[in-house]
């Protein structure tokens, strides 16, 4: 096959053009509608169009010309603009799609980067919206946890002291725990909407903070109504997206998160200015605020709350929910609790390990937390990606991968502990996308987001005791015994993930919970 391309880019539409000589069979096989990525229907002879999903714009035409030898000399033309509700995130997702759909040919499998499953439009908003909103939420949640040896610093406060006020920081699931109730009751998008705004304004107010105890107060507000917009928009995730594609835009949410973590990392120099330089960083959030109520304008209240809150049931009380899903619950969220354990202060202590004990400055922290930071999206997208195929394996190498690289990095000096951070977060982020998902489905419409909160209230829990104990162990034996300790929790789940878990991938939601309406 010869091809011949030719890139045309003319303002919001990218035209493809290929030139092609194809046998009958494969001249077929262009004739054809395709499936996917964009499910195409006949606009004329040799014409296709898309009616929504990934395209606002989309039509393919194909123009063929006999050959002596029995063969065809085909040019296709490929319109495509990318679906406008992508907004910011059409500059990663446009050129890939105007890529695979310019092929010619029997491509009837979906790219690498793409879901089993294909999007509507209401779907794309969704997650589109929803991966904003993470960015914004993904500043907000490490902003303590990267400032916080410079407060320290500033405010006399020793090791001890910083591990309780991160594990008092915790607190904010009293917060973010009525929230999500309350979006099973009133609808999720008004509280995901108004709790990412929240989020930034308490965020803004450890500016202020005269002693740590005040910087704790504040980010305890700002991580609670940023904690509640994680969990409602994460059932709002599962509520939009198709079966094969739950997991998938569970860990592109993920990644957005690590874009908005990346712009507080690299705002992190700025606290080596001056002593209380590190206040500066809690000044941004203020910027947020307008850009949370902009790109929520194309966010729906999701079809399965609607459809649940039409039906006249009301949602059931928690202590319903932990009777008549006990076993569901306990098993999602004590795994949570022993994950949570290990990896939370494993990243809380990280920047006061590289600074007290291998002697980091703020700059070179920056450059740590850049360079093993980045390659975590491949393994969440690649884990997402994977763990569509199925959760279980998936989430069980990621887990132990993760832990076993991670204690190795505090053990380690110099060029290492750059390589095993670096594999610790590109294995540990696919936990991300395969465990993630569990939670919103595992349990029924009415009481998913609830659900979640709780899971969140134990997942903190897990988050204290483990900060507490790295906390104590760290002054008396030093992070790297105190994190290889820590480790048995996660090690544990890896097991109760293999024995215990179901296999949920390519299942509805409906079917994992048969008393939810059928949609």
């Amino acid at each position: 096959m010869r091809r011949d391309i030719r890139k045309v880019w003319c303002a919001l539409v990218r035209v493809r053009e290929r030139t092609a000589v194809l046998t009958q069979a494969q001249l077929d096989d262009v004739l054809k509608p395709r499936v996917v990525t964009i499910e195409e229907t006949a606009d004329g002879p040799n014409a296709f169009v898309a009616a929504d999903g990934m395209a606002t714009h989309y039509r393919r035409t194909v123009t063929t010309d006999a050959l002596d030898d029995g063969r065809f000399r085909v040019h296709q033309r490929v319109e495509v603009e990318s679906n406008r509700s992508i907004g910011v995130w059409a500059v990663l997702f446009g050129p890939m799609l105007a890529s695979h759909l310019g092929k010619i040919g029997g491509d009837r499998k979906p790219p690498f980067w793409f879901p089993p499953d294909k999007l509507d439009d209401r779907a794309v908003a969704a997650l589109s919206c929803i991966c904003a909103l993470a960015a914004i939420l993904g500043y907000a949640e490490i902003l303590l946890s990267q400032t916080l040896t410079y407060a320290a610093q500033e405010f006399g406060a020793h090791k001890a002291a910083q591990g309780v006020a991160l594990a008092a920081a915790r607190v904010d699931v009293v917060i973010a725990l009525p929230l999500a109730i309350l979006a099973d009751r009133r609808g999720r998008r008004w509280l995901a909407v108004n709790t990412a705004a929240a989020a930034c304004v308490f965020s803004a107010l450890g500016a202020l903070a005269p002693n740590l105890i005040g910087l704790t107060m504040t980010q305890i507000l700002a991580r609670g109504a940023a904690n509640a917009c994680l969990a409602i928009t994460g059932v709002m995730l599962a509520e939009e997206m198709p079966a094969g594609a739950r997991a998938w835009a569970t860990g592109l949410a993920a990644m957005a998160t690590t874009v908005g973590s990346g712009l507080c990392v690299f705002a992190l120099p700025l606290a080596d200015l001056a002593s209380g330089a590190w206040r500066i960083l809690y000044l941004v959030p203020l910027a947020f605020v307008p850009l949370v109520y902009r790109v929520s304008r194309n966010l729906q209240e999701t079809h399965r709350y609607v459809a649940q809150a039409a039906s006249g049931v009301s949602p059931r009380s928690m202590v319903d929910l932990m009777r008549t899903h006990r076993g569901r619950f306990a098993l999602v969220a004590g795994s949570a609790a022993l994950l949570s354990v290990f990896l939370t202060p494993a990243f809380q202590f990280q920047n006061e390990w590289l600074r007290t004990e291998r002697g980091f400055s703020g700059a070179q922290i920056t450059l740590f937390l850049v360079v093993t930071s980045i390659p975590g999206g491949v393994g969440i997208f690649v884990g997402g990606r994977l763990a569509e195929s199925g959760r279980r394996v998936v989430g069980a190498i990621a887990t132990f991968g993760g832990v076993a690289f991670t204690v190795a990095q505090f053990w380690s000096w110099g060029l290492l502990i750059y390589v095993f951070s670096g594999l610790s977060t590109i294995i540990g982020s696919a936990t991300v996308p395969a465990l993630g998902v569990y939670g919103p489905e595992l349990f029924p419409t009415e009481v998913r987001s609830a659900a979640n909160g709780a899971i969140g209230l134990v997942s903190r829990i897990g988050s204290v005791i483990g900060l507490v104990i790295a906390g104590e162990l760290g002054d008396r034996i030093g992070l790297s015994r105190a994190f290889t300790y820590l480790a048995i929790g996660p090690v544990l789940l890896t097991v109760l993930i293999l024995v215990a878990y179901p296999e949920t991938a390519h299942h509805t939601l409906e079917d994992l919970n048969p008393e939810d309406r059928p949609l």
